[in-house]
This record gives structure tokens, sequence and C-alpha cells, in this order.
């Protein structure tokens, strides 16, 4: 099963993903992972990353599907997050997968405020040791400052306001009309992203359930 995770900085699409893939056995593509890794070897694309802009959509395009075919995959079993973000990337997906007889099962967008967002991202560590993410209003450490394995907590680079603020740009520019073209397309699950981890996480276990039964006939 191929899924989508789709929502504003700060909704939770990491920690949902994190935890779908894991029950569900998906493999993880995390654009913001590969967009660092790029960035460690390329001083322009660390440049766009640190400023909270987006690579390119067709060169980030290009990055994603040289991943998949690299990386020796399964095609009918990942879970996306951080992309697409545009109906054009979308598309390329879509068609790449086609050439691969895959296809993209479900796309789900976890919803929360604007407000939300910047109060999130705001509060959001990472380990210097292990690269842990918390976040310390929904997911805090148990000491502060401190990992679990007991590395040093900081605040990424781009997580400062003002990369914060281009970033909602970007969204709502650009990936809030990918969601628009998927709902009208009825291919869009919409989740309350404001309430506490476990709730969301079973309604979209729900979601994934019922469209498995759905695909297999069962429903």
């Amino acid at each position: 099963m191929n899924i989508v995770i789709l929502g504003p900085p700060g909704s939770g699409k990491g920690t949902q993903s994190e935890l779908i893939s894991g029950k569900y056995g998906l493999y993880y593509l995390q654009t913001g992972d590969l967009s660092r890794k790029l960035a460690e070897k390329n001083e322009r694309i660390k440049e766009i990353v640190n400023s909270g802009k987006l690579i390119p959509q067709e060169e980030m395009t290009l990055y994603v599907l040289d991943h998949l075919k690299d990386e020796n995959i399964d095609l009918n079993n990942i879970l996306f997050e951080g992309f697409p973000r545009f109906v054009s990337q979308y598309e390329a997906l879509e068609n790449f997968l086609k050439t691969k007889s895959a296809t993209i099962n479900l796309a789900i967008s976890i919803d929360i405020s604007r407000e939300e967002t910047i109060k999130r991202i705001s509060a959001r560590r990472i380990c210097i040791k292990c690269t842990e993410v918390y976040n310390l209003i929904t997911d805090p450490p148990d000491k502060e400052g401190l990992c679990r394995c007991g590395g040093r907590l900081i605040q990424r680079e781009d997580d400062n306001p003002e990369s914060i603020e281009v970033r909602l740009r970007y969204y709502e520019n650009n990936t809030k009309e990918l969601i628009k073209y998927l709902e009208n397309r009825n291919f869009l699950i919409r989740i309350d992203g404001s309430r506490p981890i476990q709730e969301i996480f079973n309604d979209i276990v729900e979601v994934i359930e019922n469209t498995n039964a759905k695909n297999t006939g069962k429903n």
C-alpha cells in the first residue's frame, strides 16, 4: 500500500508517519531528511533548506524518483511524507508508479491552524547525538534539554521564526492547491491534527483499514 501524508509544518506528519510505517511495515520516504542529506553535499541546497524555502519542484521530483530507483525499494509499500507538495509532483509520482505496476492508494491530510503551526514548530527540538525529534508541547523529553540517549536537544536551524513564515507561505500557496486537487478527485481524507497523538493515529489506522478492505473487496 502506498500512502501520501500531507499537512502544514508542525502538524505531526513526521510522528504519525513513523507510527504508520512501523505498524504496516512501509518504507518511510521523508523528503525533509532527503533534503538535509542533499544539503550536506551541496551548499546551494543547504542555503535553501536553512531559509525555509523548498528545493525547486522539478529538481526535487528528480531527486525523489532517482531515490526510488536507486534504493531498490518495494514500490507497493511506501509512505510518502513531504512529497508530493505540488500537483505536478503528484502527477509525476503517479505516472512513475504506473510504469512499475504500482499506484497511490490513499492520501491523508493532517490539519491544524496557522497559529498552532507556529506554536508547535517554535517548540520543536532535535537531539544532536541521535537526531530524535521532540516537541516541548506535544512530545516533551523526560528530562529538560536532554534526549533519552543523553544527547543535548537543540532547535533546528530551519525552525527559526523567519523560516517558519516562509514555509507556511509555501504551504499555503502550493500544497493547498494539491489538497484541493485531491479533494476534487474524492481521493483525500482529512484528519484533525489538533488532538493527542494517539487519537490521531487511531483515526488514521481506521482510515487505512477501511481502504484496505475496499481494495481487497472485503467491504
